[in-house]
C-alpha cells in the first residue's frame, strides 16, 4: 500500500513549501517558465480534442496531463504554491516576505513560459500569419474575448463572477497538487492528480496561468482585447481569486484539521526573502 494518510499529507505539504522557499530565483524562473509552457501545450491539446470530437469533456479528460508532468518533474506553478507556502509561515518557519518573493518569481516564470509557448503556437497555427486563424486558433481567439471583454460588458457582475470562478478553480487545482502527495507511486500520483484537475477544466473555472497562455495568444491571433482588458478584467482578479481558493479552501482548511501535533524539525529562524545578486 502506497497510500499516505491525511495527517502525513499535511506534513508533506509543509515540507514541500519549505523546499520551494529554499529555491533560488533562477530555479524558480526556469521551473516556472516550463510549467507555463506545459499548461499552454495541454490547453491547446484539450481544445483540439474537444473540437475534433465535438465533446468538451474530451478536452477536460486531456488537460490534466499538464499538471501530472509538472508534479512529477517538481516544477513550479504559482497556483499550487498559493496553497502550500503559507503553511510554512503558519508553522513559524518562513516569513511573509519570503512567501511573497517566491510567488513573484514563479508568477513571472509562469507568465514568460506561457507567452513564449503562445508565440510559437501562433506561428505554427497560422504559418507566421499567412493564413487566417481557424480550428484551435479560432477557438483561442473566441475564448480570449469571452474571458475579458465579455466580463467588462457585465461590469461589477463580471468582475465578481470571474473572481468566484477563480476561487473555485484553485480550490480544485491545489487539491490536485495535494492529492499527488497521497501516493508514493508514479501511477498513484497520476490517478490522484487527474481527478480534481479534470473537474476544474470541465466546469470552466478560471486559472491564472492557463489565462496567461489563452489571452495573450488570442491577442496575437487577432482577438479584440487590449492589455488593459486582459489584466483588469481577468488576470488580476483571477490571480487574487486563485490565491483565496488555494490558500483558504485547500491549504488552510487541511492544515486546520490535520495539523501535525509535534513540530517536524527543531526551531529555526524563519526563511528570509531571497534577494537576487546585483
Amino acid at each position: 500500500m502506497d497510500y499516505a494518510k491525511p495527517a502525513d499529507v499535511v506534513a508533506s505539504m509543509i515540507d514541500a513549501g519549505l523546499k520551494k522557499l529554499a529555491l533560488s530565483p533562477r530555479d524558480l524562473l526556469i521551473r516556472g517558465a516550463l510549467s507555463g509552457a506545459l499548461l499552454g501545450a495541454a490547453t491547446s491539446l484539450a481544445f483540439s480534442g474537444a473540437l475534433t470530437t465535438g465533446q468538451p469533456l474530451v478536452g477536460a479528460l486531456i488537460f490534466p496531463v499538464s499538471l501530472v508532468m509538472i508534479v512529477l518533474l517538481g516544477l513550479e506553478l504559482v497556483t499550487g504554491s498559493f496553497g502550500l507556502l503559507p503553511l510554512a509561515r503558519l508553522e513559524g518557519k518562513a516569513t511573509w516576505n519570503a512567501v511573497m518573493a517566491n510567488w513573484s518569481w514563479v508568477f513571472l516564470g509562469n507568465l514568460l513560459g506561457s507567452i513564449a509557448y503562445g508565440i510559437l503556437l501562433a506561428i505554427a497555427l497560422t504559418n507566421m500569419g499567412k493564413i487566417e486563424p481557424a480550428g484551435v486558433a479560432a477557438r483561442i481567439v473566441s475564448i480570449a474575448e469571452a474571458k475579458t471583454i465579455a466580463n467588462e460588458a457585465l461590469g461589477v457582475a463580471g468582475m465578481v463572477s470571474v473572481f468566484v470562478k477563480a476561487i473555485l478553480c484553485n480550490w480544485l487545482v491545489c487539491l490536485g497538487v495535494v492529492m499527488a502527495m497521497t501516493s508514493t507511486s508514479t501511477v498513484g500520483k497520476i490517478a490522484a492528480t487527474w481527478l480534481p484537475i479534470f473537474t476544474f477544466f470541465a466546469l470552466g473555472f478560471e486559472h491564472t496561468v492557463v489565462n496567461m497562455f489563452i489571452i495573450p495568444t488570442g491577442m496575437l491571433l487577432g482577438a479584440k482585447v487590449s492589455v488593459y482588458e486582459w489584466w483588469v478584467w481577468n488576470q488580476i482578479p483571477v490571480t487574487l481569486g486563485n490565491l483565496v481558493g488555494g490558500f483558504v479552501f485547500t491549504g488552510l482548511a487541511l492544515y486546520s484539521t490535520f495539523k501535525p501535533a509535534q513540530p517536524q524539525t527543531s526551531a529555526a529562524a524563519p526563511i528570509a526573502a531571497q534577494v537576487p545578486a546585483q
